[in-house]
């Protein structure tokens, strides 16, 4: 299909957004991305401790323009993105001190293409916090104290929501989201839908409720921003149907509250979570009966893909899978035909090698560059996320000019004791006297705790803690008899620098670590 078929097909009243939709529909707008996705809404809402406004005239405006975008082909696409980064560099360069500085001796902004730019990364920026941040009213330190109490999850510090990652791919970074952000995602997930995607968010919404299974121990995307909905507007909320459900409770507790809500029409989770719902599928033990699973987060192969079809015959939507991190939430959007895009006017996607050099289409990248073009608060330019990914070599059957792309390298890593799998979600590994936790699976039955001390006077309360926490957590799920012992070797990294924080048993059946 071409380009211009595709313009024609997606017209405001046919396929792009209907007629009409309520405002039930436009919050699940965001639901259908991922586990890393969130919800904010213009309507009335109750007082929250901090006023982060939410403008729909500005969200529709980023509507409008990405589908401006869209219908003008490549060439469009390519003039934006250059347009928006050129923006982006020149805020950058005169907000942001650490910018300011790296910049110093480039071209002017109005002339800067992207291969002039440096590679950034996240302890280079993480380092420099209070410099790398377009605003001076939020210093690290702030951050980090508003962090320190989960009971600020999901609630914003001043005009800003504050998250962070999981760390997975090293330490946690501090991710700093403003409105106009909140409003680029709405908006531009808005423009990229197709007739496809309209039908399904009416049909599973008069099937039933939405359940969103992911970590509820921290200050990450998936909870913080599920709880900043139920702030914002809990009535609705409640008429959306959304139910959550922490990743990290024990697995019989979790599947007793699944079968325990009635109507689940759809489930948005990890893949590495969806692979223990099949499981307990299998085994009898979970009796839900979904239409539609969404996954984002971590790669989800094509045999986990084949295993739940086969588990769940009820699932008449089957699986979404979407690609996005806490620095990029819109990253990228899953078109009808069930490839993932980049949304080129706003984010830019770099598959690279090893030296940090574009590697042709076809070819999996080393790692890949994140520049987001839509945060002018926190400015992520050429930023090493660390991903492995492939760029179709051909357009995508749906006609869309966004190029199209696989992600390998976002599996999690699954633990195996005897017949029960636990996702690595479960575990609790953070402490404050730790830079990074890591617990290494040596054997069937063996474990051993690996850390890098922030204290190292505190190493004997890092070690007896964060072991009583994992013992406790095979407790839960009915394993006996697991040795888990302190270690002094040092922390282990992927070949790509990405570092995990649960190792399995090396030659387990786990897939491949990125």
């Amino acid at each position: 299909m071409t380009p211009g078929a595709w313009c024609a097909r997606r017209s405001l009243t046919d396929s792009g957004v209907p007629a009409r939709f309520d405002k039930g529909e436009f919050a699940l707008i965001s639901m259908v991305s991922s586990p890393t996705n969130g919800y904010f809404y213009d309507g009335q809402r109750t007082a929250s401790p901090a006023d982060m406004r939410f403008s729909l005239i500005r969200a529709l405006g980023y509507f409008v323009g990405g589908l401006w975008t869209g219908w003008g082909g490549r060439k469009r696409v390519e003039a934006s993105q250059l347009r928006n980064l050129r923006r982006l560099v020149e805020k950058a360069r005169r907000d942001s001190p650490l910018f300011r500085r790296l910049y110093a001796d480039l071209r002017p902004s109005s002339e800067i293409e992207l291969c002039d730019l440096p590679v950034t990364r996240k302890p280079d920026l993480m380092a420099e916090f209070n410099d790398w941040l377009t605003i001076r009213s939020l210093p690290l330190e702030r951050a980090r104290e508003h962090l320190r109490d989960i009971e600020n999850a999901g609630v914003p510090i001043d005009d800003v929501a504050i998250f962070q990652t999981s760390g997975t791919s090293g330490e946690p970074a501090v991710i700093v989201l403003s409105s106009s952000f909140v409003e680029y995602y709405y908006g531009i997930m808005m423009a990229r839908f197709e007739r496809y995607h309209w039908r399904l968010i009416r049909d599973v919404r008069k099937l039933g409720v939405r359940v969103t299974i992911t970590g509820g121990n921290g200050h990450f995307a998936g909870n913080g921003f599920n709880k900043l909905m139920q702030r914002l507007n809990p009535a609705l909320a409640s008429g959306l149907g959304l139910t959550f459900i922490e990743a990290e409770q024990p697995i019989n507790r979790l599947v007793d509250r699944l079968n325990a809500i009635p109507n689940i029409a759809w489930i948005v989770t990890y893949p590495s979570m969806l692979n223990i719902l099949v499981r307990e599928k299998e085994a009898g033990r979970l009796r839900i009966e979904p239409a539609l699973f969404s996954t984002g987060g971590e790669t989800l192969t094509d045999d986990l893909r084949a295993r739940v079809v086969r588990a769940f015959p009820s699932l008449k939507y089957g699986i979404a899978d979407f690609y996005g991190c806490t620095e990029c939430l819109a990253l990228a959007f899953t078109c009808s035909h069930g490839r993932k895009h980049v949304n080129e006017d706003w984010v830019i996607l770099e598959a690279v090698d090893e030296a940090m050099r574009p590697v042709p289409d076809g070819t999996l990248s080393a790692t890949v560059l994140l520049t987001v073009l839509a945060n002018e608060v926190q400015p992520f330019i050429r930023y090493d996320l660390g991903d492995c990914v492939r760029f179709y070599q051909d357009s995508c059957p749906c006609g869309s000019p966004f190029r199209s792309f696989q992600v390998e390298g976002r599996q999690a890593t699954l633990i195996r004791v005897g017949e029960v799998t636990l996702s690595p979600l479960i575990f609790d590994l953070e402490h404050e006297h730790a830079q990074r936790v890591q617990l290494v699976q040596t054997g069937e039955r063996d474990f051993e705790v690996r850390a890098q001390l922030a204290n190292e006077a505190a190493a004997g309360l890092v070690f007896e803690e964060v072991i009583a926490s994992v013992k406790r957590v095979f407790r839960d799920n009915g394993l006996e008899h697991v040795a888990v012992r302190e270690s002094q070797k040092a922390l282990e990294f992927t070949a790509s620098g990405k570092f995990h924080e649960v190792l399995p048993l090396r030659g387990a059946d786990t897939g491949k670590m990125a």
